[in-house]
């Protein structure tokens, strides 16, 4: 158990190497706040993995290009690319997801390429499949249901890793794919394509029952053709699609099934840990499986166990004698002592009302990620606890 684990002391101990390797574990699910690690703490996740023998990929949402970095790669796109540089009988893929490009092949898919490039020239569906609250939710879904269905038909990973996307707040990955899903299978926009199906007074029609707030909010955002657009967008998908909210629904089940993982990633802040307990009590209200919270950027104090006060007064003695540089370290404890015994207060506060969640403590390390060593570094710590 590593020094930074003190910060939590009473919680249980979150066995991350049993969890990677469980071969019953398909599917890990890393998801909290933005800003904690999420990240980083998936692709140390897969690197681990994959090091102990698992046919592993990992699906990350950061574009930041530090992932690809540290995975040996130029670049991360929306398909899978293999890591050179893995030890060990196992292997690892990497991607980024992309959002639109996740959407378009979507459609390209499921429609002839004529219908497929009516959808896509669509001013509507170009907005939609960019910039939509709850899109790119949607479609790392969608992506993961893709990468699902692979593993099972020709046996290339048996374990997918996915960083969830970095949003306002945690619970937004749960509950955007469904309100997406209901917003493009809802009465509502069904009604806008009216026009396109029964001329222009029915257009009239749906203007007179209550619909001029709503077109006036899309015209702002998408143009004066907003109605027209959305028209054809719908009357475009009307037979086609048959149920986004049911395929979000479908991908909602796959994250309760037994061979899918949560990790919570949080970090010892207040905001942070505020939103881990939001998502620790949905998943548990969901009954979806939560294998454990991995507490991120701990401060350690190893190899000095005197507290801040006494550190703090002996740096004033060296100073008065002249000793400049060992006054400074003496300071410096000081100040990680304070920090770990805040961040103490704010992790007891969150296990002492959720005292069944085991913990795995990540200290802060002394430099950015930057290759795998970095990673198999951060993998060592989760494993140890």
């Amino acid at each position: 158990m590593n020094n930074a684990h003190a910060v939590v002391p009473k919680s249980p101990v979150f066995d991350v190497d049993a969890m990677l390797g469980d071969m019953t574990v398909r599917i890990i699910v890393c998801c909290g706040a933005g800003g904690v690690g999420k990240t980083t703490t998936a692709a140390a996740l897969a690197v681990r993995a994959a090091e102990q023998g698992r046919k592993v990929v990992v699906l990350t949402i950061d574009p930041a290009r530090r992932l690809a970095q540290s995975l040996g790669l130029g670049h991360l796109d929306n398909e899978p690319r293999p890591v050179v540089g893995i030890d060990g009988s196992g292997s690892l893929d990497a991607m980024m997801l992309d959002m639109k490009r996740t959407f378009d092949e979507f459609v390209e898919a499921a429609a002839d390429p004529e219908r497929a490039a009516a959808i896509l020239a669509n001013p509507f569906y170009q907005s939609l499949s960019s910039s939509f609250a709850g899109t790119q939710e949607y479609m790392a879904m969608e992506k993961l249901g893709q990468l699902r269905s692979s593993a099972v038909v020709d046996n290339r990973w048996d374990l997918i890793v996915v960083d969830t996307p970095p949003s306002r707040s945690a619970l937004d990955f749960l509950d955007a794919p469904r309100r997406l899903g209901s917003f493009l299978d809802g009465r509502f926009i069904r009604l806008l394509a009216a026009p396109a199906k029964a001329g222009g007074r029915a257009y009239m029609r749906v203007l007179s029952a209550g619909f001029g707030v709503f077109t006036s909010v899309l015209s702002k955002i998408l143009g004066g053709q907003v109605l027209t657009d959305v028209q054809q967008f719908v009357a475009s998908i009307d037979t086609l699609f048959g149920g986004f909210r049911e395929r979000a629904d479908e991908t909602y089940a796959m994250l309760k099934a037994d061979d899918t993982a949560f990790v919570v990633v949080t970090a010892p802040e207040r905001d942070a840990l505020r939103e881990a307990a939001y998502f620790v009590e949905r998943l548990d209200g969901d009954e979806m499986p939560l294998a454990g919270l991995v507490l991120n950027r701990v401060a350690s104090t190893e190899g000095l166990s005197i507290d801040a006060a006494t550190a703090t007064s002996a740096a004033a003695r060296l100073t008065a004698l002249g000793a400049d540089t060992s006054a400074a370290v003496l300071r410096i404890h000081a100040q990680l002592v304070a920090t770990q015994d805040r961040q103490r207060r704010l992790a007891e506060r969150f296990t002492s009302a959720h005292r069944h969640v085991p913990i795995a403590v990540v200290p802060t390390m002394p430099a950015d990620v930057t290759d795998l060593a970095d990673l198999r570094a951060i993998g060592q710590a989760l494993a140890d606890g």
